[in-house]
């Protein structure tokens, strides 16, 4: 239930970024409201304008962007608003957790210091021991084990999830009224998404804490939010509650993005595709152990004892919490980190060749893909320079050839061939992505590893960036690792898949089979933790879930 007037009230806003070229229009006269005890959620392809409205409400925009129209907070005009009296309400009435919550934290000061820099600015009036009780709430609060232990503890001793938890601890220092949630689950595995979304829940329940939620995952829209604003090209195109904009959508964008929610594959058709001759031409990883050197001549063993094969032609899905020994094993196929024991062949030949010339000829069979395409991309290098690389290296082709191949590669993942002069910079996302692919499949490799491709694409790029993929590997029938914490779109594009938990493989078989009758119970609570574009599915089964999370109907009647 809301109250009568808003809490924040966007009116006309506008978002401008000068630069040597003109000027960007970012966001175009944009008008919402968001209501104590609510939680929305602004959803929208890459560019939308989703972050520059996050970031204008703090007043967390770049000194070349300008503004116009008005942000009201608690009846106050934000834009108006001297700078010293913007500082004394960001962190404390307004809050803010971004995406990637360890490049907020200094890997170099505990958790307890940067935790009590965040309670000197909500709270000065504390002395230094009323402020390590604060600490040890706040982190109590959120769901760290061992609160008291954590507050001497660094960013890298904690998990991804629990370093959103600490972020979300630090947010709520000040006791805000209102919390900006810039993407905080996209770079999180799925049990430990739900984990937040349920902590953010809570919190929204417990202190009627509004949220404004900036994501690209419509299963977490679905999830938490109770409205929808939908964004394209700086402007709103609809915005209505959850329940309605999911069963019925009125503009036509909104569901362009919800037919790009990834669906499930035609398994039997698929089954029948694949024999012995196909898997004997594939990739075979059999008993394989890597470890990490853990200081004092000891070793910390990550994978223990994987074993899978990956047909010709055929997608397999590697799944599971971070942590597991997934990104590992991808660098260990890559021949960039060496195993323990195990044996690894491409087409019935070992990938780790005796000599330089053989290493040399095997590496020339394995292409990869990266989560980050924009990183994985030599900025210094034109966009036809980064394609030709791999050919340079490893083909004796001409200079002609390799300029031919490298337009004929760009057309092929369907972007301009004169594209060839670009940088990565003039890309977006996505089609930095598409680029990423071209150079893996320069060589025609027998195996691509695909590590996160998608993670950091919204839905519409990302089901264009899985169709390229399938009609690639139609083409050249390499047998694809894909590597994904997203259940989803492992469902939607995988074969196969494998699940492991602690280094160890739980769980392996056909997708249909793996999700509609999973055997292990790790599976299962990975399967159950998966999102879906339903609000009221999600709503169900957090009720089952969680139902101290939702008050009484005398609760709610007498305002608790």
């Amino acid at each position: 239930m809301t109250d009568s007037l808003p809490l924040l009230s966007i009116e006309n806003l506008s978002v401008k970024y000068r630069g040597h070229d003109g000027d960007v229009a970012a966001v175009k006269e944009v008008t919402f409201c968001l209501y104590q005890g609510e939680i929305a959620a602004i959803i929208g392809e890459s560019g939308a304008g989703k972050s520059a409205i996050a970031q204008a409400i703090p007043g967390l925009l770049p000194a070349n962007a300008e503004l116009s129209g008005r942000i009201v907070f608690q009846s106050k005009d934000l834009l108006k608003l001297p700078r010293w009296q913007l500082s004394a309400l960001r962190g404390r009435e307004v809050a803010m957790i971004f995406q990637d919550p360890t490049s907020a934290l200094d890997p170099v000061f505990s958790i307890g210091r940067q935790l009590d820099e965040s309670i000197v600015l909500g709270e000065p009036c504390l002395n230094a021991r009323q402020r390590k009780a604060r600490a040890i709430e706040l982190l109590s609060q959120v769901g760290i084990p061992e609160a008291e232990k954590g507050l001497s503890r660094f960013p890298h001793q904690f998990s991804g999830g629990q370093i959103q938890r600490i972020m979300i601890a630090m947010a709520l220092a000040g006791r805000p009224t209102l919390l900006i949630a810039d993407e905080p689950t996209t770079a999180l595995d799925v049990t430990t998404q739900q984990e937040i979304l349920d902590l953010l829940f809570r919190l929204n329940q417990q202190y009627r804490m509004a949220i404004l939620l900036i994501t690209h995952d419509m299963g977490v829209v679905a999830d938490i939010a109770q409205r929808v604003i939908v964004m394209r090209q700086g402007k709103i195109v609809e915005q209505s509650p959850a329940q309605t904009l999911f069963s019925a959508p009125r503009n036509s964008y909104t569901r362009h993005l919800l037919a790009a929610i990834p669906a499930p594959v035609d398994h039997e058709v698929i089954a029948t595709r694949f024999n012995e001759n196909t898997f004997a031409q594939g990739l075979q990883v059999e008993d394989l152990s890597i470890s990490y050197a853990a200081g004092f001549g000891k070793k910390n063993r990550v994978v223990e004892g994987v074993s899978f094969e990956i047909a010709k032609g055929e997608f397999l899905g590697l799944l599971g919490e971070s942590g597991c020994g997934k990104t590992t094993l991808g660098k260990a196929l890559l021949g960039i980190v060496p195993a323990d024991a195990g044996r690894i062949t491409l087409a019935g030949k070992p990938i780790d060749g005796k000599g330089r010339t053989e290493r040399q000829r095997i590496k020339a069979k394995i292409g990869a893909i990266f989560q980050n395409p924009f990183s994985s991309l030599n900025p210094r290098m034109t966009l036809g320079q980064s394609i030709a690389e791999p050919l340079l290296t490893h083909s004796a082709l001409t200079r002609r050839d390799i300029d031919a191949r490298v337009n004929s590669l760009i057309d092929q993942v369907g972007l301009p061939a004169t594209w060839s002069a670009r940088y990565p910079y003039e890309l977006s996302g996505g089609q930095c992505q598409r680029i990423a692919i071209a150079r893996a499949i320069a060589l025609n490799p027998e195996l691509l590893i695909a590590d996160e491709p998608t993670s950091a694409l919204d839905v519409s790029i990302q089901k264009s960036i899985l169709n390229l993929l399938r009609d690639l590997q139609q083409e050249y029938q390499f047998a694809c690792l894909f590597i994904s914490h997203d259940l989803a779109v492992v469902r939607s594009l995988c074969h196969s898949a494998v699940v492991l938990k602690k280094g160890r493989i739980v769980e392996q078989g056909r997708v249909g089979d793996l999700f509609l009758r999973p055997q292990s119970e790790y599976t299962q609570a990975l399967v159950d933790s998966v999102p879906l574009a339903n609000p009221q599915h999600q709503e169900n089964k957090r009720r089952a879930r969680a139902p101290w999370l939702f008050p009484t109907p005398e609760a709610a009647a007498n305002g608790a």
